[in-house]
This record gives C-alpha cells, sequence and structure tokens, in this order.
C-alpha cells in the first residue's frame, strides 16, 4: 500500500467527503499551491494572494474555504494524517498492524523537502499534536477490529492507542534525528513489537 495524500481523503470520514468534484479539486489545488511555496520562502513571507496566484483560485472562494494561511495549512494536515490513520481499516488490511508505519515513513523520507519546510515555520509541534489524536483514533480502531485486540480490555484500548501514537512520533523524532539511515519497514516492524509486546503479544 503506497501513501498519496490525495486518495488518502478517501478514506476520511464521509460527513467530511460530501463534497463535489469542483470543491475537492479546489481544495486539493490550495493545499498543494501552499506546500509548494512552503518549500520556496518562509511560511511567514507567504501571502493569501501568492496561494491563490499559484493555484488560480480567486480570493473569495479560498475564504469561502480558509480563515487564512494558517486554517488552510491545518486543514491539510488534518487530511492527510486522518486518511494515513485510517488507511489500513479502509483497505481491509490483514495484518495485525495498527498503523502504516512503513508507508508514513517513506513519505516522510520522500518529503524531507517540506518537512524541513514545516519545521522552519514553527508549525512543526502543531501538526504533531494534531497527528497524536488523530493517529490515536485510528489506532483504537485497529486494536477493537483485529483478533489480537480482543485480549485488550475494552476499557483500556482508548488509552493504549494515545500511548503508542505517542511512541510511534517519538519513534519518528529518532528517526528523522538519525537522519532516517534505517529502513522504513525496519521500523514498522520495531513499532510494531513495541505495540504487541506491550500487550503480551508475541510477534511473528
Amino acid at each position: 500500500m503506497s501513501i498519496n495524500r490525495h486518495k488518502l481523503r478517501t478514506h476520511v470520514p464521509l460527513a467530511k467527503r460530501k463534497l463535489d468534484a469542483r470543491v475537492r479539486k479546489t481544495r486539493d489545488a490550495l493545499g498543494d499551491a501552499l506546500v509548494e511555496l512552503m518549500q520556496e520562502k518562509p511560511f511567514d513571507s507567504i501571502t493569501v494572494q501568492q496561494v491563490l496566484d499559484r493555484a488560480h483560485v480567486g480570493r473569495s472562494t479560498f475564504y469561502s474555504h480558509y480563515s487564512d494561511k494558517d486554517d488552510l495549512q491545518m486543514s491539510d494536515a488534518e487530511e492527510f494524517f486522518e486518511g494515513i490513520s485510517m488507511a489500513l481499516s479502509a483497505h481491509g488490511d490483514k495484518s495485525d498492524r495498527v498503523f502504516p508505519v512503513r508507508e508514513f515513513f517513506q513519505h516522510i523520507r520522500e518529503a524531507q523537502q517540506f518537512v524541513m519546510a514545516l519545521v522552519k515555520s514553527g508549525r512543526m509541534q502543531d501538526n504533531m499534536e494534531l497527528a497524536r489524536g488523530l493517529f490515536a483514533r485510528g489506532i483504537e480502531q485497529r486494536l477493537n477490529e483485529l483478533p489480537k485486540g480482543a485480549s485488550i480490555p475494552v476499557q483500556e484500548r482508548a488509552a493504549l492507542a494515545v500511548a503508542h501514537a505517542g511512541a510511534l512520533l517519538s519513534l519518528l523524532r529518532w528517526w528523522m534525528d538519525r537522519g532516517m539511515v534505517e529502513p522504513a519497514e525496519d521500523m514498522d516492524k520495531l513499532f510494531h513489537r513495541m505495540v504487541w509486546n506491550g500487550c503480551g503479544q508475541k510477534v511473528a
């Protein structure tokens, strides 16, 4: 399963997907324009007009969707994080994985320039806090639907999901700080050993 940030949006809750094709195209164009601009200049120096010019979208259309460029960035991030957190469930994945770590880490590696731009913008922490909550929700869903998760008391699954989401982001930071040298597949296996060993389960 590969990651495409636009395809992932098909896995967000139905209420968020009830957008006609024209609206979806507009939102994608605006998100892509901001991502491109963030890799070219500091976030604070980017104007809404520059985003509009790059996306070929009118000002009134922009403000019918977003309040400002910060709202655009966080909304775009929310859709991506929610899409990836629910991707295994949406694809009917038959493995014991609770999160597509391999695919997510590979995506981060491929998007290094944008990630560095996000760090420089000072918005990385806000994005990681947003990711933590959405990742926890996706992990909890997997714990509820996987046979292995049946041994975990229902009342403990939400708490464990939050803990695992935090551990995942800590692992990501460690991996990034080391230069992303370890294969994403190895990080996936390490994370899932942490998840299932902590639950008293053996990992193949």
